[in-house]
């Protein structure tokens, strides 16, 4: 019963991150000015409303992974959901200082897939882009499963399939621009190193420090 209580109550430390939402979507608007990153690779991607099926997935995919890190590896999952927080707030900051759009394609089509996309661009304004949070997040649960000493082939296969192949829809349903992606996985990969070595120090501190796993990979 007490492990339940322990595990239940890490769980709720997740409520951070819709809690977090709060600032997105007081700064999603363009009302200070926006920039364009597009580039002519970009504008090149087509147009795949395929990829809406990973893009909305992203939701349950950050709860299952995050459930799965608490319950198998309490550890990690401090760390990357401590490296997410970090992250947002890195991104809210830029969000305010330097607010980014995507152009958004014409939606002419009926099928489910396209009223997919389009409930999507209903619901989330077309500027909040630079970073990607879709991306940072994704990016972190890689780097989460990377660093636990639970992976194996195929959690890692699986988790970093998925957190890939949803950066990837952020492009083709034109939610974001290539430097959108590339500046996300950048931040994520600092945010978590950098949480990762404040737990290694403290574990130092604390007299059993155990060298990091990500060192016998």
């Amino acid at each position: 019963m007490k492990i339940i209580k322990k595990d239940i109550m890490a769980l709720c430390l997740m409520i951070t991150i819709p809690l977090s939402n709060a600032l997105y979507i007081i700064l999603n608007h363009g009302k200070r000015g926006a920039y364009s990153l597009m580039t002519d690779i970009d504008r090149g991607i087509p147009f795949l409303k395929i990829f809406v099926i990973p893009y909305i997935a992203w939701y349950l995919f950050l709860f299952c992974t995050f459930v799965y890190f608490c319950l198998k590896d309490r550890e990690v999952y401090y760390k990357t959901l401590l490296s997410l927080n970090l992250g947002l707030l890195v991104c809210y900051a830029v969000y305010f200082f330097y607010q980014t759009t995507v152009p958004r394609p014409l939606l002419a089509e009926e099928d489910i897939l396209t009223r997919m996309v389009a409930w999507v661009y209903a619901t989330d304004q077309p500027f909040n882009c630079f970073p990607s949070i879709h991306s940072l997040t994704s990016y972190l649960m890689f780097k989460g499963i990377r660093h636990s000493h639970i992976r194996n082939k195929q959690n890692q296969l699986v988790i970093s399939s998925i957190a890939f192949t949803i950066i990837l829809s952020t492009l083709f349903i034109k939610q974001h621009a290539i430097l959108d992606a590339i500046a996300a996985i950048f931040l994520g990969e600092v945010s978590f190193n950098l949480v990762n070595s404040l737990f290694q120090r403290q574990k130092e501190r604390n007299g059993h420090y155990i060298p990091d796993v990500k060192k016998n990979y």
